[in-house]
């Protein structure tokens, strides 16, 4: 890719990557996807999602001192999502745009995320959210649209502090209580309701009444994200409000869309 004018003001460097496409169908872009990077070192992270060949990028690269990097023009479509779904859209890649935030992640120690990057993160996904009419509920993270294959970013990332600094949809937790939960093997009413909340939610899940690993993974992916105190995959009392509470406070019209 020939060099190009970065999208943010606040990008300080351009480092195009050769990954990239046409968005479907003219598809405009209204989801911010949040990843981490995942890899031991930054040039490591940089080269992989910019070198021809290895079939990944990303719109953003933030770092860990708050600099930002553009990789490729947010009219286009970045690799970042892979096989992911929300809201009953499956292809991710065209209607979000990608910010990988620098971190070892999981398989290399998790690290807290410095204040300076989140600051930085912030800044960017404000700016996006404002030239791209990005509702804050389509502020999301990498395990929410691919929950059987990500853990990114991750229970440490402060969805909190984001959106108390307007990015991102967020309630405070319901607090954790000795309960029972719904768990994996169980077959209930209770079961087909807590799918369909996070089907309404956005979440990609069949509606079958059993707690099944799949049933699982998204739970997970929910607690990672919404009550990051105790990530487990099991729906007790706390998971369960806090996933009610979060549902009364969309739109109406995202729940809407939600269910089609």
């Amino acid at each position: 890719m020939q060099n190009f004018t970065p999208d943010s003001s606040i990008a300080s460097d351009v480092i195009p990557s050769a990954n990239f496409g046409e968005r479907n169908k003219g598809r405009l872009p209204d989801m911010i996807l949040l990843h981490y990077t995942g890899m031991p070192d930054v040039q490591g992270a940089i080269a992989q999602l910019c070198t021809a060949g290895t079939d990944v990028s990303a719109h953003y690269i933030v770092l860990e001192d708050g600099r930002i990097v553009q990789c490729v023009p947010e009219s286009k479509r970045a690799w970042h999502a892979g096989v992911a779904s929300w809201a009953g859209e499956d292809d991710i890649n065209s209607c979000a745009i990608g910010i990988e935030i620098v971190n070892r992640g999981h398989d290399w120690g998790y690290p807290e995320f410095p204040l300076r990057q989140i600051a930085a993160v912030i800044a960017l996904c404000r700016g996006i959210m404002l030239r791209r009419n990005v509702p804050s509920h389509r502020v999301l993270g990498h395990s929410d649209v691919a929950p059987s294959r990500k853990k990114d970013p991750g229970e440490k990332f402060p969805w909190h502090s984001m959106a108390n600094s307007g990015v991102g949809h967020w309630v405070q937790p319901a607090p954790i209580v000795r309960s029972e939960g719904l768990r994996l093997g169980a077959i209930s009413d209770e079961v087909r309701g807590l799918q369909q909340a996070l089907a309404r939610y956005g979440y990609g899940l069949s509606i079958t009444g059993k707690y099944d690993t799949a049933t699982m993974e998204v739970v997970t992916a929910f607690q990672r994200h919404f009550r990051p105190a105790k990530v487990d995959g099991i729906a007790d009392h706390s998971t369960l409000v806090t996933l009610q509470a979060l549902l009364a406070s969309l739109p109406a019209e995202a729940t809407a869309a939600a269910t089609v």
